[in-house]
């Protein structure tokens, strides 16, 4: 069903009728489709279920084709970035162009879902400021964190659920929250293999959300447990290049603590929790997504 999904993408864009786009937007990774995944196991094959699953994925592409050029990222899943071939001003561009579409699209699947996954946009734009702003400090809030990661990434996981339940004739509350637990789990286990894979296996630098001055939940916690001066030392490592010692102490501090163990449990609750949810509903297909979140190598 997922390349009933591309095909879509495709069409979307071949009627944009322009071959600069076309061009670009083929050199965009096409990930794993989570989303698309998501809203198909939920509601089916049907056109207007397929449709929202490509708006989604084309959302998602242009969050992060913007992602990219705020984070100064010059590599996108192991290969270069398009802001890295083409420039930042292609790369908004081409975001813009993708989230445009998206919207146009919408009106021909109905008010309801519309508004769904317009107002996780809205979300998902406010999440990006929260975490441009974070970055000039170091953050300590852990609900400020959590806020920022649901508004990033959770909420159009949210959001994908309850358009798919909508669609469905479900009831989008119970699936709203599958994907919203989802969501933040994902980015939890995101911002631990930041720390946990190396830089060959991640497609970008390790520790590089620390040096972006992204204080993630591993470094919340590895705050907390730290005795003065060690607290002095890892703030005086946020946001600055890491040499080579300096980021093999934060690793060791990270095992010494069992933080990232710490961590992983906490989006592990979440994850069960979701599937506990699904199962009450009578969704057990919805647990192998649901374990995608969380079985990702460390």
């Amino acid at each position: 069903m997922l390349s009933t999904v591309e095909r879509k993408i495709e069409q979307f864009i071949v009627e944009l009728d322009d071959k600069e786009v076309s061009t670009l937007y083929s050199k965009l990774p096409h990930g794993k489709r989570l989303r698309a995944k998501l809203i198909l196991k939920i509601a089916g094959s049907g056109l207007a279920v397929v449709k929202t699953a490509a708006i989604v994925e084309m959302i998602h592409a242009a969050s992060l084709l913007h992602d990219d050029v705020i984070d100064d990222a010059y590599t996108r899943r192991a290969k270069p970035s398009l802001n890295a071939l083409y420039g930042n001003k292609t790369a908004i561009m081409l975001g813009d162009i993708l989230y445009s579409k998206g919207f146009l699209e919408l009106n021909n699947i109905s008010a309801e879902v519309a508004k769904i996954i317009s107002n996780a946009v809205v979300q998902l734009s406010l999440g990006e400021l929260k975490d441009v702003s974070l970055s000039k400090t170091f953050n300590l809030d852990k609900d400020i964190y959590l806020e920022m990661i649901y508004q990033k990434t959770a909420s159009l996981m949210e959001a994908s659920a309850g358009a798919a339940a909508v669609l469905a004739g479900k009831d989008k509350t119970a699936y709203m929250t599958y994907g919203r637990n989802l969501g933040i789990a994902f980015q939890m286990i995101d911002d631990l293999l930041d720390i946990t894979t190396d830089a060959s296996t991640l497609g970008k630098p390790a520790l590089h959300d620390f040096v972006e001055g992204k204080t993630t939940l591993p470094y919340i916690y590895l705050y907390e447990v730290l005795d003065a001066q060690g607290q002095n030392r890892l703030k005086s490592l946020h946001a600055k290049v890491l040499n080579t010692e300096e980021q093999a102490w934060i690793v060791q501090q990270m095992q010494a603590h069992k933080i990232i163990e710490k961590s992983f449990f906490e989006a592990k609750v979440l994850v069960q929790e979701a599937i506990e949810l699904m199962r009450n509903n009578g969704e057990e297909a919805l647990t192998t997504i649901a374990m995608q979140m969380i079985d990702r190598k460390f």
